[in-house]
Formats: structure tokens, C-alpha cells, sequence
């Protein structure tokens, strides 16, 4: 058998514990940072299979760095299994979890058949926190040569615009004051929250394409007979580049500080989360998983008319700035819903859903093969 023959019957074999492991993580969606149970559920995974499992990486509870092999060429394997709030697995992170550990499995399966180490890790936090931005800072890609992964997606497509993207919250305090009898002697939050978003409605018609500025109202006073003295909001500030995203965020806080001068109202605005970067996918990497996809039946025909890429944001961006990465979309049939829908929750848990799990492990276990089995690739890669 080829070393690909053997990593696909590997998968192939732990099928069943594959699928299992998709549904687990599916039927508990944990949120940033508090993934306890499937992270367990994954790390244990991978060291029934016989990797030397070290948990708690970066001084992260939910991370995880799971090994096997010691070859020149190092592969690592990106796990996701956060869900996001009130939908759960609206991105399917369950199938990433599963079809990440089916790769790991699969290459390792001929490890030393191609002189490699394989790497799974567990990085949690991907739907607002970053947790693979807390493990670069911790060293924890400093001696890969390759990083990879797949997202569920309603079409396939090799790669997406990952948006550089701030995410901030907005806090106005101002003060409470009988809204009849005396409006007078408060301070309106709300309003100048208001007067911010009507700022940022404008601003708009003056956007670069592939800058965009969305958010939801989180609090915004207590009573309709009570000025509001109090108003906060979560934005999401996204660009094509960190360059062109410093430009964009100094016009945003703008507008929030307009609000503020317009009703005297005090203004704080804090990180939500770390700065997820722009991404730049390894277009040699690419190729080779292109080849192992199309091996499997699946098509690109849309990058092939050159239809213009979904837009998206992943910390898997800035691993792609530390290490060559790719991170396509996987194709899962969601019947017209997109991503962050409840009816893609749903869509993450089905037999098709099932079948992308394992067409997913077997893709990024070919990539990896065909990576290790192109010496110029490969010494690209190592050098």
C-alpha cells in the first residue's frame, strides 16, 4: 500500500470513534475559554491513539499539545471546539475537532515511513478570544513547518478573505434624572451611544472595500421614566490588512467620541479580545491539498470562476503569520443556511456532517503526505 492507502484506511478504521467525537463535541457547546469537556474529549482522543499528550499547554485549562514522531518535517494539526453563544455549533467546530484528530491519526500512521513529526493542538477560544494567539505567545509554534486545517462551510472553497479584526466594548456613563419632570439635569448615555452608530452609518458610504464595522447594544438604561445614565455596546471593527485596520479603528473611536463630546457623557472603550491578523495562505500547501480533495470527489468550481471569497475572521491567521498554513472551507449541504444560523447548528449534525468529518481527516492527511513527498516543497519548508 502507498503511505496515502494506509493513512486513509487508518482513518478509516476509527471511523465510528471519529463520528462519536463530533457529536460529543456538538452536544456540548462550550464557549471561549470554557471548553472542559471536549477538550478533554479530544485530547483524549488522540492519546488512546498513542500521542504523548501534554495538557494545559500555555497555561491555557482548555489547551492542549498532543505528539507522535520525531521526523525533520514538523505537521501540526489545528483542533477547534468552542461554540459560539445561544447557537452553539454554528461553525461546526465539532467537525474541525474530529477531522483534525482523524488526520493526526492518519499521518501518524506513516510517520516514520516519511521522516515526520505530527502534531494535534488544542487551541481554544477561536469564536472571540484567541487562544491560538495566547499559545504563539507562549512558543508554542515556534518549531512547526506547517499548519492546517478545515472549516465547514455551505460551499467549497480553497481559502476565504480572513479580515484583519478588533473587537472592543463601548461603555458611556452618564446620569440618571426623571426623564419628565427634569431631563435636564442628566446626562444621556444612550444618546450618545446613538449619536455614535449614526456616525458610523455614515462613515460608511466611505468605507474601502473590505472594511466593515458591526455591532449589537449590550445595556442601555433601566426604565423609559429614568435618563439613562448608563449604555455599552460590543463592535467588531474588520479590515483587509493590521495596517489598514489601524487606520479604521482611529475612525471608529471617532465616531464613539463624538458621541461622548455631543452629550458630555464619559466614554471607555476596552479590548474584547486579542487582534486577530489578515491571512496568508501557503499557495504550495494549497496545491497539494487541492489535489487531495478533488481525489476525494470534491470540486472547486467556484474558485475556478474566480467568484469572489466568502469574508471571515480566525486567529488561525496570525498561526499563518508564523507558520505557512492553509485553512479552506470544507463544503457540508446546509439547505441555503450560512454559519452562525441555528439551522447550520443543525447541519453540523447529520450524515453528510458525518461524511465531511472523515473527508476532511483524509484531505489534511494527504496534504501532509504530499507536503513530506515534495522535496522542494519540503525543503522550502524545513530550510
Amino acid at each position: 500500500m502507498t503511505t496515502r492507502d494506509t493513512a486513509r484506511s487508518t482513518i478509516e478504521s476509527v471511523r465510528e470513534s471519529l463520528i462519536s467525537l463530533s457529536h460529543f463535541v456538538h452536544e456540548h457547546p462550550e464557549t471561549n475559554y470554557e471548553e472542559f469537556l471536549t477538550s478533554a474529549a479530544v485530547a483524549d482522543a488522540v492519546e488512546r491513539a498513542g500521542f504523548q499528550v501534554e495538557r494545559n499547554a500555555g497555561g491555557l485549562p482548555t489547551a492542549f499539545k498532543a505528539t507522535k514522531g520525531t521526523g525533520s518535517l514538523h505537521v501540526v494539526f489545528c483542533a477547534e471546539y468552542d461554540a459560539l453563544p445561544d447557537v452553539g455549533h454554528a461553525c461546526g467546530h465539532n467537525i474541525i475537532a474530529a477531522s483534525s484528530v482523524g488526520a493526526a491519526i492518519g499521518l501518524a500512521s506513516v510517520a516514520d515511513d516519511l521522516d515526520l513529526r505530527v502534531t494535534l493542538l488544542g487551541t481554544p477560544a477561536e469564536e472571540g478570544g484567541g487562544g491560538k494567539i495566547d499559545l504563539i505567545r507562549a512558543g508554542y509554534f515556534k518549531d512547526e513547518h506547517v499548519a492546517m486545517m478545515i472549516h465547514p462551510w455551505p460551499t467549497e472553497r480553497l481559502a476565504a478573505t480572513c479580515l484583519a479584526v478588533d473587537a472592543i466594548t463601548v461603555t458611556y456613563t452618564g446620569k440618571e434624572a426623571h426623564a419628565s419632570a427634569a431631563p435636564w439635569e442628566g446626562t444621556n448615555a444612550l444618546d450618545a451611544l446613538n449619536v455614535a452608530q449614526v456616525a458610523i452609518g455614515f462613515m460608511r458610504q466611505q468605507l474601502r472595500p473590505g472594511d466593515q464595522v458591526h455591532g449589537h447594544v449590550l445595556h442601555s438604561g433601566s426604565a423609559a421614566n429614568i435618563i439613562p445614565s448608563s449604555a455599552s455596546a460590543d463592535f467588531m471593527i474588520r479590515s483587509l490588512s493590521n495596517e489598514s485596520l489601524d487606520a479604521l479603528r482611529a475612525r471608529v473611536i471617532a465616531c464613539f467620541e463624538a458621541g461622548a463630546l455631543a452629550t458630555g457623557a464619559k466614554l471607555e472603550i476596552t479590548n474584547k479580545f486579542q487582534r486577530f491578523s489578515h491571512m496568508v495562505s501557503h499557495d504550495g500547501v494549497l496545491a497539494h491539498y487541492r489535489e487531495a480533495a478533488e481525489a476525494l470527489g470534491r470540486s472547486f468550481e467556484l474558485d475556478d470562476q474566480g467568484a469572489a471569497l466568502p469574508t471571515i475572521s480566525t486567529d488561525m491567521a496570525n498561526v499563518s503569520l508564523e507558520v505557512p498554513s492553509i485553512h479552506p472551507l470544507l463544503m457540508i449541504p446546509t439547505h441555503g443556511a450560512v454559519n452562525h444560523q441555528p439551522e447550520f447548528t443543525a447541519a453540523c449534525k447529520t450524515p453528510s456532517a458525518d461524511n465531511a468529518v472523515l473527508d476532511g481527516a483524509i484531505a489534511l492527511a494527504w496534504t501532509a503526505i504530499g507536503v513530506a513527498e515534495d522535496p522542494a516543497l519540503r525543503q522550502e519548508l524545513t530550510k
